[in-house]
């Protein structure tokens, strides 16, 4: 198989656009969590994150997060190509601080929720979710 200078400039720059994007993704899911929180430290527990261990399909997962005291709270999929989810606000009325929707996603990935909490602080729970059939053309 003959390759060109044409071809081997393609592969080269295919190969480097794949090593180069996963990182980006996860760059996008830590922006939109400093843009949350401000640059604030993010304590770990503190909140509350029901996700599924094993999703049959990613297009449709179910989830619920509930942490107490907490003013907002913020869903992210990290492997998403847009990782965030939803973004729960609760008055000064609000009966609890829970929610619950179901989400797609991709493939096997992190799901992280971010509390902000009435005094001001930030709270942080992960779990992983494997996804046997992605939901974002996987």
């Amino acid at each position: 198989m003959d390759f060109t200078r044409r071809d081997t400039l393609a592969l080269g720059a295919g190969a480097v656009a794949l090593t180069v994007l996963p990182f980006r993704v996860n760059a996008a899911g830590e922006d939109a969590i400093a843009e949350f929180t401000g640059g604030a430290d993010v304590a770990e527990g503190g909140v509350n994150l029901d996700a599924p261990e094993i999703a049959e399909n990613g297009n449709t997962v179910p989830i619920s997060v509930s942490a107490e005291g907490a003013s907002a709270i913020m869903v992210l999929a990290m492997g998403n190509p847009t990782p965030g989810v939803a973004t729960f606000n609760f008055g000064e009325l609000a009966g609890s601080q829970f929610a619950s929707t179901r989400i797609r996603l991709a493939g096997t990935q992190d799901v992280v929720a971010i509390a902000k909490l009435a005094d001001g602080s930030f709270a942080k729970a992960t779990k992983n979710v494997k996804v046997t059939i992605g939901g974002c053309g996987g």
